[in-house]
């Protein structure tokens, strides 16, 4: 094996497997990188290697504990302290997306805060995947390559040999999310109508398009506490649908999600490794599937300043 030595590799403490899993893939070394907590609990970053002149690519997810969103931060400003030629900030999972507007009076419109953050510290460039609202890209004043995980679940989904099958968007706006998956599985589309009168909590008013008699799987962006996810499948099924399968790319899972879905009538829960999941006693009806390889060829054409969107040539987006 040829270990690339124009490309250098640094992690924080959020999802160190998925970057060791990058850095085994595109054939190249973690740059030596300390991350510790004083006893006080602030965070001390130090990078033990030379990166003056590098190609630098930080892989840091920005899901909870805030700290790990700290450790990006402060990665970047000591890369930047450092001389690196360009710093690339690769968030699989951006933390805070959700709050991308301001939907009542006297809130913050966080995903922008945190992009402007991330601007500051020093980054050149941003990878991300699968943003809960794609206009967050518009956030940021930096180059930006956005990911889509349907190259992943995709044709995972499509080795299950589902017959009969139709796609379900479980609110108005995963849609564009469920519509690609259902035209490159060549299924059905059906969304839920659904009100949340409240943050973490859903109710299913009425499901539009037809699900009796059909295996469904149930496509979404991330799943956080389960309510929706659990609620829609559980509304499904009482409509007469088979078997029940669901795709999140990002498994936030707090709270009591994992206890939900493993007794709602979910079949399968479909999941990335944009998020650590090793603490989580995921159960056998968890399946985790790696964006490894997707985020590494990334990687990689930025490097070689290669097209990044031909990846997805041949899969509809959202």
């Amino acid at each position: 094996m040829i270990i690339r030595e124009d490309i250098q590799l640094v992690t924080g403490t959020s999802n160190p497997k998925l970057a060791d899993d990058i850095a085994k893939h595109i054939d190249v070394k973690l740059t030596d990188c300390i991350v510790k907590r004083f006893s006080d609990g602030e965070v001390f970053v130090q990078i033990n290697e030379n990166i003056r002149g590098a190609d630098l690519f930080i892989i840091q997810p920005t899901n909870p504990p805030a700290d790990n969103l700290m450790e990006l931060l402060m990665l970047i400003e000591a890369s930047r302290r450092a001389s690196a030629m360009r710093i690339t900030a690769v968030i699989p999972y951006y933390g805070y997306a959700r709050a991308d507007r301001k939907d009542r009076p006297r809130v913050s419109i966080t995903a922008k805060l945190v992009a402007n953050l991330i601007t500051t510290a020093g980054a050149d460039r941003i990878i991300t995947m699968d943003l809960h609202a794609s206009q967050i890209q518009g956030f940021f004043d930096l180059p930006h390559d956005h990911l889509y995980s349907s190259i992943i679940f995709n044709d995972h989904i499509a080795d299950l040999d589902m017959k009969d099958l139709v796609v379900v968007s479980p609110d108005v706006g995963s849609i564009k999310l469920a519509r690609a998956t259902a035209k490159k599985l060549n299924a059905d589309l059906a969304i839920v109508d659904k009100r949340r009168p409240e943050a973490n909590v859903a109710e299913v008013m009425n499901i539009i398009g037809e699900v009796k008699g059909r295996n469904v799987l149930i496509r979404d962006d991330m799943i956080d506490t389960g309510g929706s996810m659990c609620a829609a499948a559980e509304h499904i099924k009482s409509m007469g649908a088979k078997d029940i399968y669901a795709a999140c790319t990002h498994g936030v899972l707090s709270g009591q999600a994992i206890e939900k879905i493993e007794k709602s009538p979910i079949k399968k829960m479909i999941i990335s490794d944009s998020i650590d999941q090793s603490k989580k006693h995921l159960t056998d009806k968890f399946e985790v599937l790696s964006c490894a390889e997707l985020i590494g060829q990334a990687i990689m054409r930025i490097s070689d300043e290669e097209s990044v969107s031909s990846l997805f040539e041949d899969q509809p987006i959202a």
